[in-house]
C-alpha cells in the first residue's frame, strides 16, 4: 500500500493503491510506518514521497466518506507527522495531487512537481472541505486569495500556475522522481522551521476583513444555497484569524457539519450516479458490457441555427474533423461567421487554443451546401429546426448519400425517433442525440433509441458524449423523451398557479430559492415563447387546426391554459422582443422586471374565464411544481424508458439546471419520503380532477405502500418493466 526503499541517505515512500493511489486506510498506515521507520534509521537523512505509475494521489476513497470520521481524521495527523519530521521531506508529484493527496504534499517541506501534473481541493465538490488541514496551509503557502479560489471552487490547476503562486518550488519536464532525490541531497541539514506551513503567518493583505466578507457574499451568491462554499471561505478565515492549532479545531468542526448536512450526501450520490450512467442497459439485452462502439474519424452536422453552431464547436474541441452543411448559401455565411465567433472565443480560454482547434484549416472544418461532401463521414448530427416532414426528407436523403455503416443522429428534443428512422433504409444505424443549449457549454447529451437503434450505434454515441466531456445518459423513445416529459407537468403546473393568482416573478423567486439556476418563467422568456407556441400549432392544441367551439380552458377532456399561446398573439416571444412573461429594457435584453401590462392582462384573463384569484404560498408553488415533475419520472421509470432513476437525476442536473446539492428529483423525492409526496399529490389532484399530472403514479404509489424503500431499491418493485419498445 506504500512501499518504503532506501537508497544512499534519501528514504523513498512510494503510495501504491493503484489506479489513482487513493489514501485508503492501508494507504496511510503505511505511510505512518514508513516515515517513523526513516525517522528511526540515522542512515537516512532525507525522505521523499511519490506515488507509483505516474500519479502521486487522488486523495480520499470518495467510498470511504460515509465513514469518514476516522478517515478524515486519520489523515490529519499524519500530515502534522510529516511536517514535524526532524529529516526533510521532499514530494514528487506527477500526474494528480488532489484533495488528501495535495494534503499531504502540504505537509511536505518542498514540493517538486512535473510540468504536466495538476493540483487541487476537489472536497467542495463533493459538498465537504478539505478536512486535514488544507484550508489550514494551502492559504499560509500561497496567500488567501489564491487558496480561497482553489479551495471554494475545488478547481484543479496545472503545474506552471501552481509553480506561479508559490504551492511547488520547482517543475520539470524529465524524471520528477530523480529530480525530487537531487533535490533532497541538496537540502540535506537545512533547517526546516521556515518551510513548517503551520508556523508561517498566513500573508497579510492591507483590507483582510474586508476581502474576506466580499468573498463570502460573493460565494454564498454563487452558492445559490450549497453549504460547502461557504462552510470553505469560514475555515479560510479561521486561518487567516487565528493561531494554527484554533483554525485546525474549526476546520473540523466545519467539517462534520458538512459531514451530517444532507448535502454532502446529494453531492456524492450525484457524483457516484453520473458514473453508474455510463453502464447502460435497454429493455430488449443490449449493454454497454457487450456493444462496442464503432470509430467515428469524420462527423457532419447538418443546420447551423443555434443548435447546430453549438454542436460544430463541441466537434471541433473534440478534435474530430467535421462538415457543416447548410440549406443555402446565405444561411450557410450567417452560420459560418457564427461558428468562427464562438471558435475564436473558446480558443481565447485555452492555451495555444488557436493553434490546437486549427479551425481555419478546410481539413478539419469545412462548410458547404452540397450533401455529396455527405458520402464518406462516419456520424451525421441532423440540428434543423422541429418539424417532422423536414427532418424525415433529410433522413431519405442521408440513407441515399451516406455510406451503409454511417451512423444517423437526430438532435431533436421531442419528435418520434422510429418516425424519423422510418424514411431511411437504415433505421438501425439511426438515434437521438438531444444537446442542450448553449450545445457547447451544457453537459449534457440525452441519447434516445429507437425500436430497430442497434446496439453498436448506441454505443458510438455514448462514445461520442465522452469524446465530447459530455454525460451520455441512454433512454428510450417516448414524447419528449426524459428531460423534456419531465419539464411539461412542471411548466405546466407554473402556467395554472398564474391563472389562479400567482405572479410569474412570485413563482420564479421560490423555485430559484430552492436552488435552480433560474425559474420556469424566465427559462421560457430565454428559451422564446414561440418554440413551444410552434409544437402546441403541431399538435393541433392551438392556432387555426384547432376545431371551432373548443373550450379555451380545456384540450381532450383535460385542463389546458391558453396563457401562452395568448401572449405570443401579442408577439410577446420573451427575450427576443424585449417581452415575454416579464418586460426586458430592449429586444434581446437580459434583464427581467415585472410587467404592469402582464399583471393586468393576467386580472382581465382571470375575470374573463370566472377565475377567483386567491393567495397561493410558497409551499403550494414549490410543491406542485416539483411534485408533478417527479410524479412523471416515476410514470417514466414504471414504462421502462430509463433504467434507473439515477439516469433521470444526472438528466436533471446537467441539462435542466437542477441544483446539484438537492441531488436530482429522484433522489429529493427519496429525502422528502415518498409518503409525504404521494398524499400532497393526492390532496392537489382532488383539488384540481382534470390535471393528469397531478394524479399520482401507480409506481409512486406502490413504494410509498411498502414501506418508502431506498432508491437503490425501487426498480426491484418494477414487476416487469413493460418496455415502450
Amino acid at each position: 500500500m506504500a512501499q518504503y526503499a532506501r537508497g544512499s541517505a534519501v528514504a523513498v515512500i512510494r503510495l501504491r493503491n493503484p489506479p489513482v493511489n487513493a489514501l485508503s486506510r492501508a494507504v496511510l498506515q503505511a505511510l505512518e510506518d514508513g516515515l517513523k521507520k526513516a525517522d528511526a534509521d540515522p542512515s537516512v537523512k532525507a525522505v521523499m514521497i511519490c506515488g507509483e505509475n505516474g500519479k502521486f494521489s487522488a486523495g480520499a476513497d470518495i467510498r470511504g466518506f460515509s465513514a469518514p470520521k476516522r478517515l478524515g481524521g486519520a489523515l490529519g495527523p499524519i500530515v502534522s507527522l510529516i511536517e514535524s519530521s526532524e529529516k526533510p521531506v521532499v514530494a514528487a508529484i506527477e500526474g494528480v495531487a488532489l484533495g488528501g493527496g495535495l494534503e499531504v504534499a502540504l505537509g511536505c517541506h518542498y514540493r517538486i512537481a512535473h510540468v504536466k501534473a495538476r493540483m487541487g481541493l476537489p472536497e467542495v465538490t463533493l459538498g465537504l472541505l478539505p478536512g486535514a488541514e488544507g484550508t489550514q496551509r494551502l492559504p499560509r503557502l500561497i496567500g488567501v486569495p489564491a487558496a480561497l479560489d482553489m479551495i471554494t471552487t475545488g478547481k484543479h490547476i496545472p503545474a506552471t500556475e501552481a509553480l506561479k503562486l508559490g504551492l511547488v518550488d520547482e517543475i520539470v519536464e524529465e524524471n520528477t522522481i530523480e529530480a525530487a532525490i537531487r533535490l533532497a541531497n541538496k537540502v540535506i541539514g537545512q533547517p526546516l522551521g521556515p518551510r513548517r506551513l503551520s508556523l508561517k503567518p498566513v500573508p497579510k493583505l492591507p483590507n483582510m476583513e474586508a476581502f474576506l466578507e466580499e468573498a463570502l457574499a460573493k460565494v454564498k451568491r454563487q452558492a445559490r444555497g450549497c453549504l460547502a462554499p461557504e462552510l470553505c471561505c469560514q475555515a479560510v478565515r479561521a486561518a487567516a484569524q487565528s493561531p494554527f492549532a484554533a483554525g485546525v479545531r474549526r476546520e473540523r468542526e466545519l467539517f462534520q457539519v458538512l459531514l451530517s448536512s444532507g448535502q454532502a450526501q446529494a453531492l456524492q450520490y450525484a457524483f457516484f450516479a453520473e458514473r453508474a450512467v455510463r453502464r447502460w442497459a435497454t429493455p430488449g439485452g443490449a449493454s454497454w458490457s457487450s456493444a462496442a462502439p464503432q470509430p467515428v474519424r469524420r462527423a457532419a452536422v447538418i443546420g447551423l441555427g443555434t443548435m447546430g453552431r453549438g454542436i460544430v464547436t463541441s466537434l471541433v474541441k473534440a478534435n474530430i474533423p467535421l462538415v457543416a452543411l447548410e440549406q443555402d448559401l446565405e444561411n450557410l455565411n450567417k452560420g459560418r461567421k457564427a461558428v468562427m465567433l464562438l471558435l475564436e472565443r473558446e480558443a481565447m480560454k485555452m492555451e495555444g487554443g488557436a493553434q490546437i482547434l486549427d479551425f481555419h484549416n478546410p481539413a478539419r472544418l469545412q462548410f458547404t451546401v452540397d450533401f455529396d461532401l455527405l458520402r464518406d463521414v462516419d456520424l451525421v448530427i441532423e440540428a434543423v429546426f422541429e418539424n417532422m416532414a423536414l427532418k424525415k426528407e433529410i433522413f431519405h436523403k442521408l440513407s441515399k448519400i451516406c455510406k451503409p455503416g454511417a451512423l444517423l443522429c437526430t438532435n431533436t428534443s421531442a419528435l418520434n425517433i422510429d418516425e424519423i428512422a422510418s424514411a431511411t433504409n437504415r433505421p438501425q444505424q439511426v438515434i437521438g442525440t438531444h444537446f442542450f443549449s448553449p450545445a457547447h457549454v451544457m453537459r449534457l447529451l440525452e441519447i434516445i433509441y429507437g425500436r430497430h437503434t442497434s446496439p453498436t450505434a448506441i454505443a458510438t454515441a455514448m462514445q461520442l458524449a465522452t469524446a465530447l466531456k459530455k454525460v451520455g445518459v441512454v433512454v428510450g423513445n417516448c414524447f419528449g423523451f426524459v428531460g423534456n416529459r419531465m419539464m411539461f407537468p412542471y411548466v405546466q403546473q407554473a402556467v395554472f398557479l398564474l391563472e389562479e393568482g400567482s405572479r410569474p416573478d412570485a413563482v420564479d423567486q421560490v423555485l430559484e430559492d430552492f436552488g435552480f439556476k433560474i425559474g420556469p418563467f424566465r427559462m421560457s422568456d430565454l428559451a422564446g415563447l414561440d418554440v413551444g407556441w410552434r409544437s402546441r400549432k403541431d399538435q393541433g392544441l392551438t392556432g387555426p387546426s384547432l376545431p371551432a367551439g373548443t373550450p379555451a380552458r380545456q384540450r381532450h377532456g383535460q385542463r389546458y391554459s391558453p396563457l401562452p399561446d395568448l401572449l405570443c398573439e401579442h408577439g410577446r416571444f420573451g427575450q427576443k422582443t424585449g417581452k415575454g412573461w416579464y418586460l426586458y429594457e430592449k429586444a434581446g435584453g437580459r434583464t427581467a422586471t415585472p410587467d404592469p401590462w402582464l399583471l393586468n392582462f393576467l386580472s382581465q384573463y382571470r375575470d374573463t374565464h370566472g377565475i377567483q384569484t386567491r393567495f397561493i404560498d410558497q409551499e403550494e408553488i414549490l410543491e406542485r411544481c416539483l411534485f408533478s415533475l417527479i410524479n412523471e419520472g416515476f410514470a417514466i421509470l414504471a414504462e421502462g424508458i430509463a433504467s434507473g432513476p439515477e439516469h433521470l437525476d444526472v438528466i436533471y442536473i446537467n441539462g435542466y439546471g437542477w441544483p446539484k446539492h438537492r441531488g436530482g428529483p429522484m433522489f429529493y423525492a427519496s429525502t422528502v419520503g415518498l409518503p409525504r409526496v404521494l398524499a400532497k399529490l393526492q390532496k392537489y389532484s382532488e383539488a384540481h380532477p382534470d390535471v393528469p399530472g397531478l394524479r399520482p403514479s401507480a409506481f409512486l404509489k406502490k413504494l410509498a405502500a411498502v414501506g418508502n424503500p431506498p432508491l437503490k431499491e425501487w426498480m426491484s418493485y418494477l414487476s416487469q418493466p413493460s418496455s415502450k419498445l
